[in-house]
């Protein structure tokens, strides 16, 4: 949510504030953090009367995954009383339509419409691709953002919702290929990458640039590789990125090689199939990627466990 204030941030001087649901604002030009006071949404736990029992007040925290925020009361889906036994038929009866009139109410205009439809989109895809909470947070909240910019008008809402993630896994440096979130979506790689950009543009953001050692745990996960090639992986890409090898070139590709590399050195082979497999990049990019650094590193490609011969 952004919001103006008569406040000005302490290192640039903005007066425009993003503030998420724990109550954080941060600075939307340098993201400096204006307030350190936190806002609790959870259960409200005090008591009301002399007898402290059975008076605390209870529910759902304020959620960006649910339209609402999750601050409404749900009517029970089990036909039962206070005390566990069933209710008449008439009730019953009586019940199921205030049920439905209660989901009839809850959304009050086509942005709450939206938001249904799209949410109910990131949680699937999300599980798809076994995104933590964190991450679907965040991409909820970009998606109520674009909303609020008018991003979604003539675009699908499946579009904007595989870019929020997208930009969301990104921006916390867990970053997924427009590959992977496509082949989980119902749209296609180049529809979300135009939306990505088209939000990141118009929401004014300062993406990090993807790290080739945020894709390499993943990868070694996916290959059954231990802990030792992904160490030895990271230091082979440090080793690329203090020679300036790696400049200008995909970071899923230069991640690929190295774990290629590393697994070999490691004496835990992989085949490039299985490593392209894993990536989702081709073998070409892969084969490619694995000479120049054993170049850069001046190994024998032939036998990376040995130097090269001049």
């Amino acid at each position: 949510m952004t919001i103006e204030t008569n406040d000005k941030c302490m290192e640039c001087a903005a007066t425009e504030f993003d503030e998420d649901s724990n109550g954080y604002r941060c600075c939307r030009q340098c993201g400096t953090v204006l307030s350190n006071t936190v806002i609790d949404y959870g259960k409200d736990t005090n008591t009301y009367s002399d007898s402290e029992k059975d008076n605390d007040r209870w529910g759902l925290p304020k959620s960006q995954l649910i339209h609402d925020g999750g601050l409404t009361t749900d009517i029970d889906w089990r036909n039962k009383d206070y005390s566990g036994r069933s209710i008449s038929s008439s009730m019953r009866r009586t019940m199921n339509r205030l049920r439905t009139q209660h989901q009839r109410t809850r959304i009050k205009d086509a942005i709450e419409r939206n938001l249904v439809v799209a949410l109910a989109e990131l949680q699937r895809l999300a599980s798809q691709m076994e995104l933590p909470m964190s991450i679907r947070s965040e991409a909820a909240r970009y998606y109520r953002q674009a909303v609020d910019n008018k991003l979604v008008r003539g675009r699908s809402i499946e579009g904007v919702v595989a870019a929020s993630l997208y930009l969301a896994c990104r921006m916390v440096n867990q970053p997924r290929t427009l590959d992977e979130v496509g082949h989980y979506s119902r749209t296609g790689r180049k529809e979300i990458g135009r939306t990505y950009r088209a939000i990141v543009k118009e929401l004014k953001l300062q993406v990090p640039s993807a790290d080739a050692k945020g894709y390499v745990p993943r990868f070694c996960s996916t290959l059954k590789l231990n802990s030792k090639a992904t160490i030895e992986a990271n230091r082979i890409i440090d080793a690329c990125r203090a020679d300036n090898w790696a400049a200008g070139r995909g970071p899923t590709g230069i991640a690929a090689a190295a774990v290629y590399l590393a697994a070999m050195l490691v004496n835990q082979p992989r085949t490039q199939r299985e490593v392209a497999m894993a990536a989702g990049v081709t073998e070409v990019t892969i084969r490619n990627r694995y000479k120049e650094m054993c170049a850069t590193m001046s190994l024998n490609p032939d036998n990376p466990s040995t130097k090269a011969t001049t």
